[in-house]
């Protein structure tokens, strides 16, 4: 690849495309999700207490000899 692109070229373009995307991806999960902004927000708790409301993992049925 760096026979046809100078490193000095390349290098930077790849990493701005890598800054690129994940920006991209990063403000696509702000604006897609609601407990992402909640948690950022320093609203953890709020969102810990919902999805921990259920009892727990249910025990594992009796083995029967």
């Amino acid at each position: 690849m760096w026979c046809v692109v100078k490193p000095s070229v390349g290098i930077p373009l790849f990493l701005g495309a890598c800054a690129v995307g994940s920006f991209a991806v990063h403000t696509m999960i702000l604006n897609n999700t609601t407990w992402v902004k909640a948690f950022l927000n320093g609203n953890a708790d709020k969102v810990a207490s919902a999805s921990g409301s259920s009892a727990g993992a249910p025990a594992a049925p009796a083995v029967k000899k």
